[in-house]
């Protein structure tokens, strides 16, 4: 039968592919099995470290000593990458003592951090090869070393550095995971160091970076009729408005879905007066609270809210929480 010639590449594409990720499955499979007594000693080492870790690597392995650096600098570690060549040329001078190096090489025998090993050592710095064998002159150098040896590098010609490069960058991960834990370092520590990210804006904003409040803040005095407050619901917008006193400190809510409900009951609301519709004692947010808690008060609620007070700790009602701000406050920091 014949084989239609685009589906048979298909096929092989397909083929290459699965094959790749295959090798690289089996690569961190493998340098799962060989983590051991230096990889403890590594993330000890990271872990108490008094300066920084400079990561170093050429070709392919240069690019994962980079990701490793800025993915230590991420979790609180202070890292940077140092090119190999420009640092026999000045830049070993932001190498102290009290450092760590990271040494990135398949071979082992990467000539440019061979050259290197020397001034590393006269700077008294602790040193780390990442390797694929033990046995070469990198390893034997080095103060500890991390087997990332791999079996197959998943290109079909098994030349071109793929799963290698994978295990190199999956140490790094490994340490700095390992790190994070050792140091006690927080969702609240990583937030600081990511202000512009998701989990930043979660984290760092508060209620009162995104309430609506002063001219914005829907408010009637207790004693006010129904009518004035249905004007201030519909002078803001949001549905609802706070219930206060003449010190400003909340007394209730009111929601326009209250008012609905009463119009299914009487037609005549012309004498009826906000505090026989509004909710005494309602959930009330403090303006300090991380936008991200006061976003699971309103959502897991039994009914969830869309809107709610916010009172300083004397009772003040200060401002108005909307769902829809807090969500779009997230939104805008991605």
């Amino acid at each position: 039968m014949a084989v239609d010639a685009e589906t048979v590449g298909v096929r092989t594409a397909l083929d290459a592919a699965r094959a790749t990720l295959d090798a690289e499955v089996a690569a961190l499979r493998r340098l799962r099995g060989n983590l051991g007594e230096s990889f403890d000693a590594a993330a000890a080492a990271l872990a108490d470290l008094p300066g920084k870790v400079i990561t170093l690597g050429v070709g392919k392995s240069g690019h994962a000593a980079q990701k490793v650096a800025a993915t230590f600098r991420s979790v609180g570690l202070p890292a940077v990458y140092l090119n190999a060549l420009d640092s026999l040329h000045g830049d070993l001078g932001m190498v102290d003592s009290g450092d760590a190096a990271m040494l990135f090489s398949k071979s082992g025998t990467t000539p440019e951090l061979l050259t290197m090993m020397p001034h590393l050592r006269s700077r008294q710095v602790t040193s780390i090869a990442v390797v694929g064998s033990l046995g070469s002159p990198i390893a034997r150098a080095c103060d500890l070393v991390i087997d990332a040896s791999v079996e197959r590098e998943g290109c079909p010609l098994d030349v071109a550095p793929m799963a290698s490069v994978l295990a190199a960058q999956a140490v790094g991960d490994a340490l700095a995971a390992a790190v994070t834990q050792a140091r006690g370092f927080t969702a609240e520590d990583f937030a600081r160091l990511h202000p512009a990210g998701a989990l930043g804006a979660r984290l760092t904003l508060s209620v009162a970076d995104v309430m609506r409040c002063g001219d914005e803040l829907p408010r009637v005095d207790v004693t006010a009729g129904l009518r004035d407050a249905v004007i201030e619901i519909t002078r803001t917008g949001y549905g609802a408005v706070c219930v206060v006193d003449s010190d400003e400190k909340l007394r209730g809510f009111l929601t326009d879905g209250d008012i609905r409900r009463q119009l299914l009951e009487t037609d005549n609301l012309g004498g009826v007066g906000v505090e026989e519709l509004m909710t005494p004692n309602p959930l009330a947010i403090g303006p300090e609270l991380p936008l991200s808690q006061a976003l699971l008060m309103l959502e897991q609620r039994k009914k969830a809210f869309l809107t709610a007070p916010v009172v300083l700790d004397d009772g003040r009602c200060v401002g108005l929480l909307r769902l829809h701000d807090a969500v779009q406050a997230h939104l805008k920091k991605t």
